[in-house]
C-alpha cells in the first residue's frame, strides 16, 4: 500500500540541503496545463507554495483539485508547462485504500513513520548480525527520531480521531470503511513529511475528531495542501486558499473568510472593467459599420477591425449559485410536535440514551452535539419513529409530518433508477415538469435528471434526496451529517434555505457553519444522557481542547456550573461530586509525580557512577539517558495536570464557600 513517496523534480541544492523560505518555494508550478480527455481543467497555471504555509485548494467539484494532487505526488502527468519540487521531498497523503489487514491499529498507524519503520528494520538485521556498531548507531538514530516516544504518539493520534484504547489495539480489518480511513488519517499524520496532502480528510470525522484536527494541523511546520468543503475548517487552519474557477488556478492570502472578501472585490472590479470594455467594442464596432464602404474613413474602420482583434477580452464575473430552492410551507404546524419523558433507547438490552426528557417545539432549532458513538443519531430515530422507547413515554402529535435524513437513505437509492423516475415513484401523480424544475434547482442537469443514479457523485446523491425531502412538506426535518460530500455552494444554499424552514429542525453536522447559522440551542449528548450545552461553537471547541490537554475524557467534565460547558441544573449536589472527583484526581497525580520523582532521582544516582562512561558501558548509558528524558517529560506533563486539576479544585470550593455564606 504506496502511502508516502519522494519524488524527485528539480533539487533547491546539489547538497540536497534546503533552501531558507525567502529563497525559493517549496513547491513551484509555472505554467501548467491538465486535461482529462478533452476536457480543460485548468491552463497556463502558475503557483509557488513556501514551507510553513497552509494552503486550502477551493474550487467547485470537477474543476481539478484532486487533480493537482495527483501532479504534486506524480501519479498525473501535466499537458504542459513545469513542476518544481525539491529533492528527497517527503510526500505524506491519506490512503483511499481500505483493504482489510491483520495488524493492530496502532501498528498500522506507526508504519506511517517512514523514518522509524526503516530504522528499526536496520535495528532488526544489526542485531541479527550481532553488529554492535550498527546497533549502536540504530539506537542513536531512534533516540533522534524520537523513535522511543513513537508508540506514544501513535497512541495521542488515535486518541485524538476518536479511537478508544481498547479500539487501538485491535486488528485493522475490524474496523469498518469510514474508521479505516481515519486510520489512514492517522497514519499520515505519524510520518515525519515535509509536504502533507489533505484531500477531504473531515469527511468521516466527527465535530469532535474535526477540531482536534484543526489543533493538529496548524502547528503542523511543513507545506499543507488541503481540500475541504467545510468554511469553518479552511478559516482555522489555512494562511492561503488556492482557488481554481475557469480554468484558472488563483492564490489568495488569508483564510477562507478572507478569501471570499478579496474574491468578492476582484470580481467587482472584472464586472466594472467587462462593462467599460463593452462599451468601448460596441463604439468601435458602430464606426466600423458607418464608415467601412466610405473611402475616406475605409483605413481608419481597417484599424478599428484591427484593434477589436487585438483586444484581450474580458470575462463577464459570474458568481451566481447554480443551486436554488426551498422548503415549501408545511401543511399544518402544531405547537407542540414531541414530547419525551424519562425515556430509555437502546438497540439491544442496554440502552444508549438513558432518562431522557425533552420537549420540540414549533420553531426549535436544535443542534446535537457529542462524540462519535455517543448517541446523536439515537436520538434522531427515536423522535422520528425508527426506534421504540425501552422504556418511559414518547408523545408525537397527530398532525406530526417528520422528515428524515440520513446516509443510508442516500446508499439504499436505486442505481439503475433515474433522478426523475425516483421522485415519480415516491410520488406518482405529480407532473414531471414538477420534478424537472425541483431538481434543476439543485443543479441537475437535463442529461443527468434522465440517466441512472448509479454514477452519480456521492454530493450528487445527497441533494436527489434532499430534494425528495422537500417535497414532503414537513413540519418536523431530521437532519444526520446532511453536509457530507456537499460543496461549499450547495451546503450555503442549504444553510440559506433551512433558515426559512418554518417547522422545528434538529441538526447533527460536524459543519460548524452550518450549525451557527441555523441553531438556537445546542443540546451535548454524552455518557448516556442528553444535557443543553450553555454556550457557542466556539465555546465548545476550547472546552474540548482544554478536557484532552489534561488526558480527560471530554464526557466525563458534563455536569459542571462553568460557563460554556453542559449542565444539568443539578445544584450543589452537582458541585459536591465534582469537587470529590477533583480530589481523588489531585491526589493521584500527587501520587504518580512522587513515584516519577523517586524513579528521576535512581536514574541520576545511577548516571553519577564514572565507570558508566566507558566504551563498555555504551548501550547501558545510551538507556539510562534515555529513560531521564522520558522520566522529566513525564515529570512536566503530571506537574501541569496536577496544577490544572488544583486550581479547579481551590475555584470550586471557594465558590461553594462563597454560595454556603449567602
Amino acid at each position: 500500500m504506496a502511502f508516502f513517496r519522494r519524488y524527485l523534480i528539480q533539487p533547491d541544492h546539489p547538497s540536497g540541503a534546503r533552501l531558507p523560505v525567502h529563497c525559493a518555494p517549496m513547491i513551484n508550478l509555472t505554467n501548467v496545463s491538465l486535461r482529462r480527455g478533452s476536457r480543460l481543467l485548468f491552463e497556463s497555471a502558475s503557483l509557488g507554495v513556501y514551507r510553513g504555509q497552509r494552503v486550502g485548494v477551493t474550487g467547485a467539484n470537477g474543476v481539478g483539485k484532486t487533480s493537482l494532487f495527483g501532479i504534486l505526488e506524480g501519479h498525473v502527468q501535466a499537458d504542459g508547462g513545469e513542476v518544481g519540487i525539491p529533492a528527497k521531498l517527503e510526500i505524506a497523503s491519506v490512503s483511499q485504500e481500505v483493504e482489510a489487514l491483520d495488524i493492530k491499529a496502532r501498528d498500522y498507524v506507526m508504519a506511517g513513520d517512514r523514518e522509524l519503520v526503516d530504522c528499526q528494520a536496520e535495528l532488526a538485521a544489526a542485531e541479527a548480525a550481532g553488529d554492535g556498531d550498527r546497533i549502536a548507531h540504530a539506537h542513536e538514530t531512534l533516540y533522534r527520531i524520537g523513535g522511543y516516544d513513537a508508540d506514544a504518539r501513535a497512541a495521542k493520534v488515535l486518541a485524538g480521531l476518536g479511537f478508544s484504547e481498547a479500539e487501538q489495539g485491535m486488528s485493522f480489518a475490524h474496523f469498518s470503511g469510514g474508521w479505516r480511513m481515519r486510520l489512514n488519517l492517522a497514519r499520515a499524520l505519524m510520518c515525519r513529511s515535509d509536504l502533507l496532502l489533505l484531500d477531504e480528510p473531515t469527511n468521516h470525522l466527527d465535530l469532535d475528531a474535526i477540531i482536534w484536527l484543526e489543533d493538529r494541523l496548524t502547528s503542523y511546520e511543513g507545506v499543507l495542501l488541503l481540500i475541504s468543503h467545510d468554511r469553518d475548517f479552511l478559516d482555522t487552519v489555512c494562511t492561503h486558499i488556492v482557488h481554481i474557477e475557469n480554468q484558472q488556478v488563483a492564490t489568495y492570502t488569508g483564510n477562507y473568510s478572507a478569501f471570499e472578501q478579496q474574491r468578492a472585490a476582484r470580481l467587482a472590479n472584472q464586472q466594472a472593467a467587462y462593462v467599460k470594455q463593452q462599451r468601448e467594442i460596441a463604439h468601435m464596432q458602430k464606426f466600423v459599420e458607418r464608415f467601412r464602404a466610405k473611402a475616406s474613413k475605409a483605413r481608419q474602420a481597417q484599424s478599428r477591425l484591427k484593434a477589436l482583434a487585438r483586444l484581450e477580452l474580458i470575462a463577464a464575473a459570474h458568481v451566481d449559485s447554480p443551486f436554488s430552492f426551498g422548503f415549501e410551507k408545511p401543511v399544518k404546524l402544531p405547537h407542540h410536535l414531541v414530547s419525551v419523558r424519562h425515556a430509555d433507547f437502546g438497540y439491544t438490552d442496554v440502552p444508549v440514551l438513558r432518562d431522557v426528557s425533552l420537549d420540540i417545539m414549533a420553531g426549535d432549532r436544535i443542534g446535537l452535539l457529542g462524540a462519535n458513538g455517543a448517541g446523536k443519531s439515537t436520538l434522531i430515530k427515536a423522535l422520528v419513529g425508527e426506534l421504540s422507547p425501552m422504556q418511559g413515554d414518547v408523545v408525537r402529535h397527530p398532525d406530526l409530518r417528520a422528515a428524515y435524513f440520513a446516509q443510508h437513505q442516500v446508499e439504499q437509492l436505486r442505481e439503475h433508477e433515474s433522478p426523475l423516475a425516483y421522485l415519480k415513484r415516491l410520488e406518482p401523480g405529480v407532473p414531471e415538469s414538477t420534478f424537472s424544475a425541483l431538481l434543476g434547482g439543485f443543479g441537475f442537469a437535463r442529461e443527468t435528471v434522465l440517466g441512472p443514479i448509479g454514477p452519480l457523485s456521492g454530493g450528487e446523491k445527497a441533494r436527489l434526496v434532499l430534494a425528495a425531502i422537500i417535497r414532503q412538506k414537513p413540519n418536523l426535518l431530521l437532519l444526520d451529517e446532511p453536509t457530507n460530500h456537499l460543496d461549499l455552494d450547495m451546503r450555503h444554499a442549504l444553510g440559506i434555505a433551512l433558515q426559512e424552514f418554518a417547522g422545528a429542525l434538529i441538526v447533527v453536522s460536524h459543519d460548524r457553519y452550518l450549525l451557527q447559522s441555523i441553531s438556537d440551542t445546542l443540546k451535548f449528548i454524552h455518557d448516556g444522557i442528553v444535557d443543553k450545552f450553555d454556550g457557542d461553537l466556539d465555546d465548545y471547541a476550547k472546552w474540548l481542547l482544554r478536557s484532552r490537554s489534561v488526558g480527560a475524557r471530554p464526557e466525563k467534565e458534563a455536569g459542571t456550573s462553568q460557563p460554556g460547558e453542559p449542565k444539568r441544573g443539578r445544584g450543589n449536589t452537582a458541585a459536591r461530586n465534582r469537587a470529590g472527583r477533583l480530589d481523588t484526581e489531585v491526589r493521584r497525580l500527587e501520587d504518580s509525580l512522587k513515584k516519577e520523582q523517586g524513579s528521576l532521582a535512581e536514574i541520576e544516582s545511577s548516571l553519577a557512577d564514572n565507570t558508566l562512561y566507558g566504551p563498555a558501558h555504551k548501550d547501558e548509558l545510551q538507556a539510562l539517558l534515555q529513560r531521564q528524558e522520558e522520566c522529566r517529560k513525564k515529570i512536566a506533563a503530571v506537574e501541569a495536570a496536577w496544577l490544572e486539576k488544583a486550581q479547579e479544585l481551590e475555584q470550586l470550593s471557594a465558590q461553594q464557600d462563597g454560595g454556603g455564606s449567602g
